[in-house]
């Protein structure tokens, strides 16, 4: 369920999360979508050539479930994505489930803004991306 928060009822420090198991389909439906079909994301054979040894799923797809949770809960709709720095940590396989987490770190009133920290882990606990989104909200 899609919530509506109000920009004034969010306060620094308010997190969210959701997470999602990375499937095959997952993986080939976004480089259908995107055209990204760099072999090391859908040819078995060809990733085991790679530095991960395997196939791994497109960082932007990670990058994606962080895009869910602003739309979704915190600030959920009617949120507007203005910004997001990204740093690719650590690869995502085939089969991780990862859960994006996002934190409001700062409440810029006047232009009704949003700073957040953005984190996807795995199931390991380890950080696959960092960052931090600029966000607008109603």
């Amino acid at each position: 369920m899609v919530q509506d928060r109000q920009f004034a009822e969010i306060q620094v420090g308010d997190t969210a999360s959701m997470s999602k198991t990375v499937s095959e389909y997952d993986v080939y439906t976004y480089a259908g979508i995107t055209g990204d079909f760099n072999p090391v994301h859908i040819n078995s054979e060809f990733a085991k050539t790679s530095l991960f040894k395997e196939r791994i799923a497109h960082g932007m797809l990670s990058a994606g479930f962080i895009s869910a949770v602003l739309g979704t809960t915190l600030p959920g709709a009617n949120t507007i994505y203005l910004g997001q720095e990204l740093a690719f940590k650590a690869p995502v396989k085939i089969g991780d489930t990862v859960t994006a987490t996002v934190e409001v770190i700062e409440k810029i009133e006047a232009k009704h803004r949003l700073i957040l920290k953005t984190v996807v882990t795995n199931q390991e606990g380890t950080i696959v991306i960092d960052g931090k989104a600029t966000v607008m909200k109603k």
